[in-house]
């Protein structure tokens, strides 16, 4: 459907990729898969036609339509959700006002055998043929469906945009992508914004509705479940691997291994060669071996070993001063901002050792029942920490709390004891803070990489609760695994707010969800939690009909 030639992308100097090639067939369904700034959302954007690249070309059938979500992006306009939502038909409103346009004008025509009638008959027809195909008629009906499994809630359809969060936006841009129903649908880091429930809604809608699929995402539970195909973006060249992304990290692992050996096997070759060199030439006999092997060492393709992977890299955290048996403590908490109540009447006993998740929709209560324990905000009932409890709170604002005038070696430098010292540039390069970047001043960092600067410092303090707000938002698959091996392996408890399935399982062993005004306890893991969510919603819909 869409073949990619010859791509080749420099920035000052530094090739992106070179001479790439590659074809979207219908239905397939893509990972872009590589490290932060291998050129994934670059590569996306060409593809989107916003981007032009240095060398080769993107050719496609005429009528192909490709729609394209960025990373970021706002809507912010007086029109209602409904109202925003609804653009995505307007070509068709478009095309419907031209035809009752030229109707009205072949209506009001007498001149029925000259070439110009005719003409316009033709129009019509293919216009009429076009607009006819589509069905437009029940549009407020799947604008509806997008919008309540996207997460809006009815209430939500009049209220303006301006309302909302720039995640909320970005949920009526990705409305807006799927009601187009493209031929390419590009994808970047689709579920940053989306709670657990739109994110499975999304993932369905992909697996049964959309045609090609395109996606960047750190979700892996959300790759694996909704791809067929990995396309991985690493030192100028792509491998196109026609699996999921499970298989796809066995495959690489292979690949890598392969090309170490094949890379060890040529370095003895050019050592061993490069000795002959020198010891024989200087001998009259062997002159023309010698300068066969020169010849042959200057045509030499050099052979290159992909970037080394450091999800191997183990993470520890100081050991933990120990607390009481409860390090938290909640009877009867409730929380309101005037007439508008969030929860109400929670009790909860957090005991020590605990790793518990915060699960729900977005707007339930979640970061603000952190807030509660963090003692940031008043509420009704009594919130109890217990004896020694010493928090690692990590929040989204946490970033703006560290020190500009500091490099992002120092920030950590600060912080770090013992053993952990001689590993410190092994973590920050595992939090994509590698090289040069080690020497950035923190006044220059953008949004994401400040979050992930504030993470190590706190992975690097001896707290006894982490309570942890959307850790995964700013970290790519590598850096999640290294994380959730360290949080594994954390010998105090654990509170984390995540929409991140995978990045929950095996980490936490109780889930606490948020809804309705309540705060419901659940003593399993998350996936048989959302297994149990799946058969009490049947079991509803069965009493309803």
């Amino acid at each position: 459907m869409i073949s990619v030639d010859g791509l080749t992308v420099e920035f000052g100097g530094t090739t992106l990729f070179h001479d790439i090639s590659f074809v979207i067939n219908d239905k397939d369904r893509i990972a872009l898969m590589g490290k932060n700034g291998a050129g994934k959302s670059t590569l996306l954007k060409i593809l989107a036609g916003i981007r032009t690249p240095n060398k080769g070309c993107i050719s496609a059938p005429k009528d192909t339509v490709i729609a394209y979500l960025p990373q970021h992006l706002m809507t912010d306009n007086t029109c209602s959700v409904f109202e925003e939502t609804s653009q995505a038909f307007s070509h068709l409103f478009e095309m419907e006002k031209k035809i009752e346009y030229l109707n009205n004008e072949l209506a009001n025509r007498t001149d029925y055998e000259s070439e110009s009638y005719y003409a316009l008959i033709e129009e019509v027809s293919a216009l009429s043929e076009k607009f006819y195909a589509i069905d437009v008629t029940n549009y407020e009906e799947d604008v509806e469906k997008i919008l309540l499994g996207l997460g809006f809630k009815r209430s939500d359809f009049d209220r303006p945009t301006s309302d909302f969060s720039g995640g909320w936006r970005m949920r009526i841009e990705l409305a807006k992508l799927l009601l187009k129903k493209p031929d390419v649908l590009l994808l970047d880091e689709p579920t940053n914004h989306l709670d657990i429930e739109s994110i499975q809604w999304l993932e369905d809608f992909l697996v049964n509705s959309a045609k090609a699929v395109i996606v960047i995402s750190h979700d892996k539970a959300f790759v694996d479940n909704i791809t067929t195909r990995t396309i991985e973006v690493t030192m100028g060249r792509i491998y196109d691997y026609k699996v999921n992304y499970s298989k796809y990290l066995e495959l690489r692992k292979e690949r890598r291994e392969q090309q170490q050996k094949a890379y060890n096997d040529q370095q003895k070759m050019i050592a061993d060669t490069k000795e002959f060199i020198e010891r024989f030439k200087g001998t009259y006999s062997k002159t023309l071996q010698v300068q066969s092997r020169v010849k042959m060492l200057e045509k030499l393709e050099l052979i290159e070993v992909d970037e080394e992977d450091t999800s191997a890299l183990k993470l520890r955290f100081p050991p933990s001063p120990r607390s009481g048996n409860y390090p938290v403590i909640a009877e009867n908490v409730g929380k309101s901002y005037g007439n508008h109540t969030i929860f109400k009447n929670v009790s909860f006993t957090i005991e020590r050792g605990d790793k518990v998740a915060f699960v729900g929709r977005n707007g339930e209560g979640k970061s603000t029942l952190v807030k509660c324990i963090m003692n940031e905000i008043e509420h009704e009932g009594i919130l109890t920490l217990g004896h020694n409890v010493q928090i690692g709170y990590f929040a989204q604002n946490q970033a703006s709390l560290l020190d500009e005038k500091l490099t992002v070696f120092q920030t950590i430098d600060n912080v770090a004891k013992g053993d952990i010292r001689t590993k410190i540039r092994d973590i920050l390069g595992a939090f994509m803070f590698g090289g040069e970047n080690s020497t950035k001043k923190v006044k220059v960092l953008s949004g994401g990489e400040r979050s992930r600067l504030a993470m190590i410092k706190l992975l690097l303090e001896p707290v006894n609760l982490l309570i942890l707000d959307e850790p995964t938002n700013h970290l790519d698959l590598k850096t999640k695994d290294i994380l959730k091996m360290a949080l594994q392996d954390f010998d105090g408890t654990l509170i984390v707010v995540s929409h991140d399935r995978g990045f929950l399982d095996s980490l936490v062993t109780k889930v606490y969800e948020f809804g309705n005004q309540k705060v419901t306890e659940h003593l399993h893991g998350i996936y048989e939690f959302l297994e149990k969510k799946k058969m009490d919603n049947l079991r509803e819909l069965e009493r309803k009909n």
